[in-house]
């Protein structure tokens, strides 16, 4: 999501060309990525590292989503039958590839029928177009309702979910992880850091760092919180951003988080979260300051 705006062409190939020298090929992004309606300009800068060759493609699980804005006329967004497949042809194109590994739905649509979006969806992986298809940010019910859907298309149906999940963010706990671990489906936490409020955001307006608006709104709401969690990390002797993402692989459900780098030492400095086992009293401690929702539903809230 940062490629284009915020990261150089140059400085996003180099990420991406040391990602793979380090293991990591699994790339997500959205044709809406890049903020200027229907440019795709994220997906475009990926499809011009592919097009150096050197096996990049072939190395890559690329995932990119439908359902955005992407133009002036009603078909041009959301999940109707024609956009899903003009919306992977652009993708398609910008990307420079014949295939999309993972074709996630960038949000539910309540307004166009299951019956119509896996029609949609059957097309594309018959033509060889695209592998899986994911969800992301749909409820526990959504994953339900899609699934008995495309079972009774004796179609695959979805094989991930990509949430909002961090240790300030967990209310998915509820019914989406559930229902990921009952399905089978990978998921796929974004904002892993909260936007930055995991990483270590005291230390650095201490050392003169500026936070924008909201996050300095949500520094104050959590300021306890973010004084114990520091603390704690330092106790551990690693950094916040790394014990962040270092529970949240605990998680058997969890695939992978989405660490969407802007530099190449964003890149490297998440590998350390890797080496970090958290033992169950740092679990703990983590669930102390901050709590979840209590577990799955319903136990969380009923008998």
């Amino acid at each position: 999501m940062n490629f284009g705006p915020l990261t150089s062409e140059a400085d996003s190939f180099a990420i991406m060309d040391h990602a793979l020298e380090l293991g990591i090929n699994f790339f997500d992004t959205a044709n809406v990525y890049g903020w200027k309606r229907g440019e795709g300009i994220t997906e475009n800068i990926i499809g011009r590292w592919f097009a150096q060759g050197g096996g990049r493609r072939e190395k890559t699980v690329i995932a990119t989503k439908v359902y955005g804005d992407m133009g002036d006329w009603p078909n041009t967004a959301r999940l109707s039958a024609l956009h899903i497949r003009q919306a992977c042809e652009e993708s398609l194109r910008r990307m420079q590839t014949d295939h999309i590994d993972l074709y996630q739905f960038h949000h539910i649509d309540r307004n166009s029928p299951w019956e119509e979006i896996w029609q949609a969806m059957e097309v594309l992986v018959q033509q060889g177009k695209i592998i899986y298809a994911g969800s992301s940010n749909f409820a526990g019910w959504h994953i339900a309702k899609a699934q008995g859907a495309a079972k009774a298309r004796n179609f695959m149906g979805l094989v991930s979910e990509q949430s909002l999940y961090n240790l300030n963010a967990r209310m998915i706990e509820l019914e989406v992880i559930p229902a990921c671990k009952d399905y089978g489906l990978g998921l796929i936490p974004w904002s892993p850091l909260a936007s930055g409020l995991l990483g270590g955001v005291l230390q650095k307006v201490a050392a003169g760092r500026r936070a924008d608006e909201r996050v300095q709104k949500a520094i104050e709401k959590h300021r306890p919180q973010l004084d114990a969690y520091e603390a704690f990390c330092a106790e551990l002797g690693e950094s916040p951003a790394d014990v962040a993402l270092a529970w949240m692989l605990k998680n058997p459900v969890v695939t992978s988080p989405i660490i969407g780098p802007r530099t190449m030492e964003q890149l490297d400095g998440s590998l350390r979260a890797l080496e970090i086992d958290l033992d169950e009293a740092a679990m703990k401690k983590l669930d102390e300051i901050w709590p979840g929702p209590g577990g799955a539903a319903p136990e969380a809230y009923a008998w």
